[in-house]
């Protein structure tokens, strides 16, 4: 008889990461709420509203298509549009994706669906790339952090969309999001290679803040972990110089 009960230690990794991704959580759901907001107001029904918010599940890509679809630009304008939005997921996918390469193919896919920068961060932390040829725990732990993510997301969206005529913008409820990825990011800085990472983003991400597109955001994605890579090379490689010494 087929079982398709997850593995007892599938099952403890969802729960880890249920627990550790719960603090993001406001943010998460302010950050669905205010996309919401800017979809009803830029002229969606609330049908629609939904409708993106389920299918695309993407808050950049979501508020770089409103103009165009407010202009009534071509569809594909708006598809490609939300592609290049969206291309720092090639990135994450390309990080996280051999850690899950023993699963079938839909699973990936359907992980793929649900992939955010929280998914990025929180399962970098918990499976730095030392843990690649390590698979225990890693599908119930991506699990637990995209139900949440996606979940919290849809909730807000759908109370954005609801309320949207009710919630003044001048509460600045968009910055919890910010915040809320700020509390993910800051744990993550705990060497030189990665304080250069975030620094050099950082500085890229403000330098190419004018690239339409929100380009900028990839360019600095692959500056600052080309940068992290280039100091955590360079930290290895004196540490085997003095070991041979």
């Amino acid at each position: 008889m087929l079982n398709l009960d997850p593995p007892l230690s599938e099952k403890a990794a969802f729960k880890e990461a249920v627990k550790t991704s719960a603090p993001t959580m406001p943010g998460i759901f302010a950050w669905g709420m205010v996309t919401a907001m800017a979809m009803v107001k830029s002229g969606l029904t609330a049908g629609q509203a939904l409708g993106m918010t389920l299918v695309v599940f993407a808050g950049s890509a979501q508020l770089a298509s409103l103009p165009l679809i407010a202009a009534n630009a071509s569809v594909w304008v708006v598809f490609a549009t939300a592609m290049v939005v969206n291309l720092r997921f090639v990135i994450f996918a390309a990080a996280i994706g051999p850690h899950l390469s023993h699963l079938p193919w839909y699973k990936r896919l359907w992980y793929g669906y649900l992939n955010a920068d929280l998914t990025m961060a929180l399962f970098s932390m918990r499976f730095p790339p030392h843990t690649l040829y390590q698979p225990t725990g890693k599908a119930g732990y991506v699990a637990g952090i995209d139900y949440m993510n996606w979940a919290f997301w849809q909730a807000g969206s759908i109370v954005g969309i609801f309320l949207a005529s009710q919630i003044p913008q001048s509460w600045g409820i968009e910055f919890a999001g910010t915040l809320a990825l700020l509390a993910v990011m800051i744990p993550l800085i705990a060497n030189s290679a990665a304080l250069t990472g975030v620094l050099v983003a950082s500085a890229v991400a403000i330098l190419t803040a004018h690239l339409p597109y929100r380009l900028g955001l990839l360019v600095a994605v692959i500056f600052g972990m080309a940068s992290a890579m280039a100091v955590d090379t360079l930290i290895d490689h004196q540490k085997k110089t003095r070991g041979d010494a």
